[in-house]
């Protein structure tokens, strides 16, 4: 009897180690699997040996679907990637007709060739934002960062808008101080000209006021101002507000690259506003040091 005891004794004792072993096996495995979900972009090579057929079976559906997954990306990647050279492409062609077209109407003064002349520009403004809006996939490999002096972009912005304000008989100031801060000129420039653009579109009186501080540019306009309950969502891809139902044209495009310009610039973007009082935008540059551009 004792020794019946005995052996039932040493088989449970074995049972016990081998079903600890077993556990630990599992556990180690299972961490392993919840760590491969955790990291979706971990590869299938590197799942735990398949103790059984079955795991093996499983495995070699993930590995199909996997290689099926990246055969699908590497499609979209090159069908997306021709997309952006074509509309790059067509971007620069349709930008010679546009030219022409100005050049012919330098020499006549009348009523008629102003009115075209300001609808060539709002062409040419949705052809660069057409551009700008097909490279923000790959933006921070298109910024060249330096130290820029900020009143002279801001001038040079101001310049281009230079017919719209004249026609909109707004009144544009500059404060004459200079500002450095490390940016991309290019992107910076695009990022100020939105802005006043949309500061002339919703401006009917008054006029528009640069201004800057610590680096910080502030651009105010006396505008009809923006609606409380919008303010939250005007850097929405799309969203056009109150003011976009008054304006049918609106896109709601503009601010939405505003946005994705500044935070790859490192451009902190606060709006002011009170609705037919006006919009202050102010943008805080980042000190040199703590620069960290995407």
């Amino acid at each position: 009897m004792a020794s019946i005891f005995y052996s039932c004794m040493i088989l449970t004792f074995l049972c016990i180690i081998y079903f600890a072993f077993d556990y630990m096996a599992f556990s180690r495995k299972k961490k392993k699997m919840e760590f491969i979900l955790t990291e979706l972009s971990i590869e299938p090579r590197e799942l735990p040996l398949a103790d059984n057929s079955l795991e093996r079976d499983y495995q070699e559906m993930i590995l199909s679907l996997y290689r099926e997954m990246k055969k699908n990306l590497a499609v979209m990647e090159t069908e997306h990637q021709e997309q952006m050279e074509y509309y790059t492409m067509w971007v620069h062609q349709i930008k010679t007709p546009i030219s022409a077209m100005e050049l012919s109407l330098k020499n006549i003064k009348t009523p008629e060739s102003r009115v075209i002349e300001g609808e060539l520009f709002k062409i040419e403004q949705y052809v660069e934002m057409a551009l700008h809006y097909v490279k923000m996939k790959n933006l921070s490999s298109d910024l060249v960062i330096r130290e820029y002096e900020v009143s002279g972009i801001v001038k040079a912005s101001v310049k281009k808008y230079a017919s719209l304000f004249i026609n909109k008989k707004l009144s544009v100031s500059i404060d004459p101080v200079t500002m450095y801060v490390r940016t991309d000129s290019k992107w910076l420039s695009f990022l100020i000209e939105q802005l006043l653009s949309n500061a002339i579109k919703y401006t009917n009186e008054g006029g528009i006021y640069v201004r800057f501080a610590k680096n910080t540019l502030i651009i105010e306009d006396t505008g009809i101002g923006i609606r409380e309950e919008d303010k939250e969502r005007i850097f929405e891809k799309g969203y056009t507000g109150y003011n976009g139902r008054i304006d049918k044209k609106a896109s709601g495009i503009g601010l939405y690259l505003v946005k994705k310009v500044s935070e790859s610039l490192a451009i902190k973007i606060r709006i002011e506003s009170k609705l037919g009082k006006g919009t202050k935008v102010i943008l805080s540059f980042p000190d040199s040091e703590k620069l960290d551009f995407e």
